[in-house]
């Protein structure tokens, strides 16, 4: 199964993170946000992932 995930935006309410990476790849808990969601979205049986960023 795929998922398509919207990884696009500015994130300029969170400037003090986003200002040297993108917002997906802002870490939480020691792993970036987009790490953390296909782990959500794995658990569940995808399997490949559309990454949209733009």
């Amino acid at each position: 199964m795929k998922a398509v995930l919207l990884a696009g935006g500015l994130g300029t309410r969170m400037r003090e993170e986003t200002e040297f990476r993108p917002k997906p790849m802002v870490e939480v808990g020691g792993k970036p946000v987009l790490w953390h969601l296909m782990k959500i979205y794995a658990t569940y049986g995808v399997t490949d992932f559309v990454v949209c960023a733009g």
